[in-house]
C-alpha cells in the first residue's frame, strides 16, 4: 500500500507542475547579478527575493531560495536569527524543560537507580546560563549557514515602501532600501495579551519573562493550559514551585484526543500541578509585594482572590505584523490580522507573499520551515507542498504527547467507520527497563481499508516517536504496514508497532 501511495504522491506532484507551468511559474525568470549592501538600486541590484523576518519560516525560506539559484536578502530586526523560536521560545524552553527535568531526576528518582547524594540544589544562574549558550551557539549558526548559501543579511526593522522595496531603519542607526522582485512576509507572531493584565516581565510575564526569572516564585499562576503555559509550568513546579493553571475553557490543550488528554492531565496533576478549568482572570493587582488575581466562573458567579508572586500569561500568541506598513501597500487580513494567501503563498498583492505564523494554520516553527521551503519552491518554478493536516504536534513535557492526524472526535464527526488500536508503555520492555513507562500509543484506522487517519503518543519521548507516524500517513500507510515493519528491540518505538498491531488485528505483549 505505501509503494502504491508513493506513486500515486508523485503523479499528483508531477500533474501540479505542468498544470501550473503554463501561468504563475511561467511569471519567473530570474537575475544572478550581484548585489551590495548599503542602498538598493533598480535593475541589476535588485534581489530576487526578500525576506522579512529571520525565523524559521524566514531563515529556512532565504536559505532554499540561495540554494535554488535566486539572489536573496534577509531582513532581521532582531540583531540576532532564529526568530521567537530561538531567541526566546522553542529552544530556550527545551533548554530549561531538559535542565529542570535533570534537577527532578536526581532529586526524586536517581535513588531508583543506585545513584544517592547527600543533598541536591538548583543553581538557577548556571541553569539560565547553559540556556542562553544554546541560543547563542545556535544563532551563530544560523548567521554562518547564511554566509555559506551567500543569503545577504540585513539587521534592522523593515517596512514597505511599495510592493517591491523594504525600507530598513537598521540596528546602528541608519536607514537602507531593499529592492526585490517577490517579497516573503515571515513576521511570525507575538504573544495574545488579555484584557485588563499588562505584562510587564517582571510579576505578570510572558513566556518571554518566564523564561528568564532570577529567582523561582513560591507561587506560579499560569493563565492558559496550551502548549507554552504547561511547558513552562512544569520547568517552575520541578523546580520547586507551587503551580496552579487557569484556563477559560473546559479543557487543556483543546486541540488534543480526549482521551489521551485526561490521561495528561491526570499525569500533571500527580507532579504537582493544579488546574482550575472554566474559570476567567478578571483582573490583577500588583501593588502589592506579589499579584492578587480576581478570577469568576466563565459562565458567570461568584468571584474568588488568589495570590501568587508571578502570573505567567500564556493565552495563546497573534500574528506579528506591527509597523510594515501593509495598509500602505494593500495586502489583506483576516478579522485575526492574519495575511491572506493562495495556495502558492500569494497575497492579493503581485509580487508579495507571506507564510508561517502571520498566516492561517498552526502557529508551529516547523510549519512555518515547511511554508518557507514551498514558498520558493514556487518561486523557482518548482513544486511546493504542505499538507497541513499531517503537521506533527507536540507538548514537551514529561511525558511529551505528541500527534499527528485526525483525533477521535474528528473522525466521528467526519461519520467514519474505524477502529482503534492501544498499546501502554508499562507493557514495553525498554521502558520498564530505564523505569519511566508512563503513557501509551493510540492508532485510528479507517476500519474498511486499514488507512491510518490519526496517531497519538503520550511518552517521555514521543516528540521523536511521532514521526514514523507522521511518514506513514502522509504515504497513506496502512496499520498493517507499519505492523509489519521490524522494529529493533529493545526500543520505545515498538510500542507503536504493537499499537498497529493492535489496531488490525492482536498486538503481542498484551
Amino acid at each position: 500500500m505505501a509503494m502504491a501511495s508513493l506513486a500515486r504522491r508523485k503523479a499528483y506532484l508531477l500533474s501540479r507542475n505542468l498544470s501550473n507551468t503554463s501561468s504563475e511559474a511561467v511569471r519567473y525568470s530570474f537575475s544572478l547579478t550581484s548585489f551590495s549592501r548599503g542602498y538598493a538600486s533598480s535593475g541589476s541590484d535588485d534581489n530576487d527575493v526578500v525576506v522579512v523576518g529571520g525565523g524559521p519560516g524566514g531563515y529556512v525560506a532565504a536559505i532554499k531560495a540561495s540554494q535554488l539559484g535566486l539572489k536573496t536578502t534577509c531582513i532581521e530586526k532582531r540583531g540576532a536569527l532564529g526568530g521567537t523560536c530561538l531567541n526566546v521560545g522553542c529552544i530556550p524552553s527545551k533548554a530549561l524543560l531538559h535542565s529542570s527535568h535533570m534537577y527532578h531526576e536526581a532529586k526524586h528518582a536517581f535513588h531508583n537507580h543506585g545513584v544517592k547524594f547527600s543533598s541536591v540544589e538548583v543553581d538557577l544562574p548556571a541553569m539560565m546560563s547553559q540556556k542562553d549558550k544554546a541560543v547563542s551557539n545556535l544563532t551563530r549558526g544560523i548567521e554562518g549557514l547564511f554566509k555559506k548559501n551567500k543569503v545577504t543579511y540585513v539587521k534592522g526593522y523593515g517596512k514597505f515602501i511599495s510592493p517591491s522595496e523594504i525600507s530598513v531603519d537598521t540596528i546602528d542607526g541608519e536607514n537602507t532600501v531593499v529592492k526585490g522582485k517577490n517579497i516573503i512576509i515571515a513576521t511570525g507572531s507575538d504573544v495574545k495579551s488579555l484584557p485588563g493584565i499588562a505584562i510587564d516581565e517582571k510579576k505578570i510575564v510572558s513566556s518571554t519573562g518566564a523564561l528568564a526569572l532570577t529567582e523561582i516564585p513560591k507561587k506560579l499562576v499560569v493563565v492558559g493550559a496550551g502548549y507554552i503555559g504547561l511547558e513552562m509550568g512544569s520547568v517552575w513546579r520541578r523546580l520547586g514551585s507551587e503551580v496552579t493553571v487557569v484556563e477559560f475553557g473546559p479543557d487543556i490543550v483543546p486541540t488534543m484526543d480526549s482521551e489521551i488528554r485526561k490521561q495528561f492531565q491526570r499525569s500533571l496533576e500527580k507532579q504537582g500541578m493544579k488546574f482550575v478549568l472554566k474559570t476567567k482572570v478578571v483582573s490583577v493587582d500588583t501593588s502589592g509585594d506579589g499579584v492578587k488575581l480576581t478570577l469568576e466562573p466563565a459562565a458567570g458567579g461568584d468571584q474568588t482572590t488568589f495570590e501568587a508572586d508571578v502570573v505567567l500569561v500564556s493565552a495563546g500568541r497573534v500574528p506579528f505584523t506591527s509597523g510594515l506598513d501593509l495598509d500602505k501597500i494593500g495586502v489583506e487580513t483576516d478579522k485575526g490580522g492574519r495575511i491572506l494567501v493562495n495556495e502558492r503563498f500569494a497575497t492579493n498583492v503581485p509580487g508579495v507573499y507571506a507564510i508561517g505564523d502571520v498566516i492561517p494554520g498552526p502557529m508551529l516553527a516547523h510549519k512555518a520551515e515547511e511554508d518557507g521551503v514551498a514558498c520558493v519552491e514556487y518561486l523557482a518554478g518548482k513544486v511546493g507542498h504542505v499538507d497541513y493536516d499531517l503537521v506533527p504536534g507536540v507538548v514537551y513535557t514529561h511525558p511529551e504527547v505528541a500527534s499527528v492526524g485526525k483525533t477521535e472526535e474528528q473522525v466521528k464527526s467526519l461519520g467514519v467507520e474505524y477502529r482503534v488500536g492501544k498499546f501502554p508503555f508499562m507493557a514495553n520492555s525498554r521502558a520498564k527497563a530505564i523505569d519511566d513507562a508512563e503513557g501509551l500509543v493510540k492508532i485510528l484506522a479507517d476500519k474498511e481499508t486499514d488507512k491510518i487517519l490519526g496517531v497519538h503518543i503520550m511518552a517521555p519521548n514521543a516528540g521523536e516517536l511521532i514521526h514514523e507516524a507522521a511518514i506513514a500517513l502522509q504515504y497513506d500507510a496502512s496499520s498493517e504496514d507499519i505492523a509489519r515493519v521490524c522494529h529493533a528491540h529493545p526500543t520505545m518505538s515498538e510500542a507503536l508497532k504493537e499499537a498497529a498491531m493492535a489496531t488490525y488485528d492482536k498486538p503481542i505483549h498484551i
